[in-house]
């Protein structure tokens, strides 16, 4: 199985990234996983409704670029559906006995995903209806994945 993250901004915290690199590296016996990172689009300072907009839709145009045809695509998104790691784990199973093994998760930036990105979507994925900031989403995002593959192949997580 193939993962692409594509995740909108570039992570500068070095706990972050320490972590992120920590489950891209425990994910390597059960899958290619790979982050793309799109640059996110400056916002001025209050910005109106249609200056957030036109931000949205030029990171969505820049996401929309990453996706390989005939991907699969979760849409990190706060209205999504909320599933238990069991769920993810038992999605990614059935995605993988359905032989779809591009699959590709897009977390967007501060001000979420344009709509072009949500409808591309085959699932929309919440986390939660609280606000987490989006570079900690990615690292949320790595360790899921990587838990959902343990409860897929029965193995034992070590908390």
């Amino acid at each position: 199985m193939h993962i692409n993250i594509i995740a909108v901004g570039k992570i500068k915290e070095k706990y972050l990234i320490a972590g992120i690199n920590e489950y891209l590296k425990r994910l390597k016996p059960y899958a290619k996983v790979e982050v793309t990172e799109v640059p996110d689009e400056r916002e001025p300072e209050n910005a109106s409704a249609a200056e957030q907009e036109l931000v949205r839709e030029r990171e969505g145009e820049n996401i929309l670029r990453h996706i390989k045809q005939g991907a699969t695509v979760v849409a990190l998104a706060i209205d999504g559906k909320m599933l238990s790691s069991e769920g993810l784990a038992d999605q990614l199973r059935n995605w993988a006995l359905q032989g779809k093994s591009e699959l590709c998760f897009v977390i967007g930036g501060s001000l979420g995903l344009h709509k072009k990105v949500l409808e591309r979507a085959d699932l929309q994925l919440s986390f939660g209806k609280m606000t987490f900031p989006h570079r900690l989403v990615r690292l949320v995002l790595v360790e899921q994945i990587y838990r959902a593959f343990k409860i897929n192949r029965g193995e034992k997580y070590h908390k």
